[in-house]
């Protein structure tokens, strides 16, 4: 996801970019609880052993709920945010992408006939292409090489199992966002949130709602979906670059 991002921010940064337990190919012991509690708990404690004490967050999709976290555990350590079509708030929760999570979540997590369908839906290769897809003017110029990686690491047995435990858990995100709130009114991080504007996953109004609570937070939007990263990462390298040089 950052392969492209990373070169283009390392002569004014050391980037750090570790995958999250359940994605790429960080591995846990078999006894681990997918939950974004312990997604935090894990990057808080692989930070404290490389010993980053001050950095930027870059935070996006499921890395949102997972730096912001690590920014309540400790707000002296987060010298700034970088947003990125994630959300803290409920707007932008569309319904049409997060209605059937939103009924998952007031079930049992072990009702079986929600997990089938959620598993038969996070490892569907269309579906899994669809995320990079929708939203993007032009698809040939997206390189198949990120959501190809995608459809075959889903393809692990376990993988998608943990993508439905991780939307089950999402829920105690959003009970979560009210503190991510009060941080940002409390300690004013500096802040720029970048946003594929037609991301159906985190609609734009997700964005806006951080000038709320972040009156000095700058807002971009650029012309494509969920993985700006993939379409956009010239003016996307460019745009933190400019805010952060000039704070």
């Amino acid at each position: 996801m950052f392969r492209n991002l990373i070169p283009l921010l390392a002569s004014n940064f050391h980037v750090v970019a570790p995958d999250l337990p359940g994605f790429g190919f960080t591995t846990v012991d078999c006894h681990y609880e997918y939950t974004f509690d312990n997604l935090a708990n894990t990057v808080h404690d692989f930070v404290s052993a490389v010993g980053l004490s001050k950095y930027i967050i870059y935070i996006f999709d499921y890395g949102s709920p997972v730096g912001l976290r690590l920014a309540l555990k400790d707000p002296s350590a987060v010298n700034g945010i970088i947003v990125q079509n994630g959300n803290a708030y409920e707007e932008g929760l569309d319904d049409r992408f997060w209605a059937p999570l939103k009924s998952y979540w007031m079930k049992d997590k072990t009702d079986e006939e929600c997990s089938r369908l959620l598993k038969d839906y996070v490892k569907n290769p269309e579906n899994i292409m669809c995320q990079y897809l929708d939203g993007v003017e032009d698809p040939l110029k997206l390189d198949p090489s990120a959501y190809t990686l995608d459809i075959a690491l889903f393809e692990k047995s376990k993988a998608p199992d943990i993508q439905v435990r991780l939307f089950y858990d999402y829920k105690h995100n959003v009970e979560m966002y009210p503190k991510f709130q009060e941080y940002f009114r409390t300690y004013k991080p500096s802040t720029i949130v970048l946003w594929g504007k037609n991301d159906r996953i985190f609609t734009p109004e997700g964005a806006m709602a951080y000038l709320k609570d972040i009156k000095t937070a700058s807002l971009k939007f650029y012309d494509t979906g969920h993985f700006a990263l993939e379409t956009h990462v010239d003016n996307i390298a460019e745009d933190i670059l400019e805010f952060f040089n000039n704070l």
